[in-house]
């Protein structure tokens, strides 16, 4: 007798937008004195940032926190958990913490003009085409700098947290 044997693949569910409030100023952290080149790359998720801005920074709660990223509590608590034991390891190995990548949208943007060095924040649904302080057109976008701008227009909406979702 010939049995079939029905296998279930159980896709993971895929992962919500994260939302934070702006993107990271400076994104490549090393120990003094090492050469970037040579160090064992660490890389801490721009969602996984903003977790630890939020809980230990600003001081949130993990409720509070959660709800300003629009995620539950618990995938609050799992991402701050990863966060910090990344940031451990950077701390006690030494080694380059990279910001980059995860699925996330900007509230805000911050905008740095090249040729004066002006820095200044902007809702992510505004545009700056020059500089403020020296009407300079030479700016980086770094929203930009992540993939990020248009994209994060309308999805920055707070609509009280994932627990619909759940």
């Amino acid at each position: 007798m010939l049995r079939i044997i029905k296998t279930i693949i159980r896709m993971p569910r895929p992962k919500s937008n994260r939302i934070v409030y702006e993107p990271p100023l400076y994104t490549e952290f090393k120990p003094v004195g090492a050469r970037g080149r040579s160090l064992a790359q660490i890389l801490l998720s721009i969602d996984e940032f903003e977790a630890v801005r939020l809980a230990d920074y600003v001081g949130l709660s993990h409720e509070e926190a959660a709800d300003e990223m629009e995620i539950s509590r618990s995938t609050f608590s799992r991402l701050i958990d990863k966060a910090r034991r990344k940031i451990a390891e950077f701390f006690f190995q030494g080694k380059l913490l990279t910001i980059n990548g995860g699925n996330v949208h900007f509230r805000n943007n911050i905008i740095r003009c090249m040729d004066c060095g002006y820095m200044f924040k902007i809702n992510i649904d505004s545009t700056m085409i020059e500089c403020p302080e020296c009407q300079s057109k030479n700016l980086f976008n770094h929203a930009g700098g992540f993939g990020h701008g248009n994209c994060c227009k309308d999805k920055t909406t707070k609509k009280g947290g994932n627990y619909a979702k759940r």
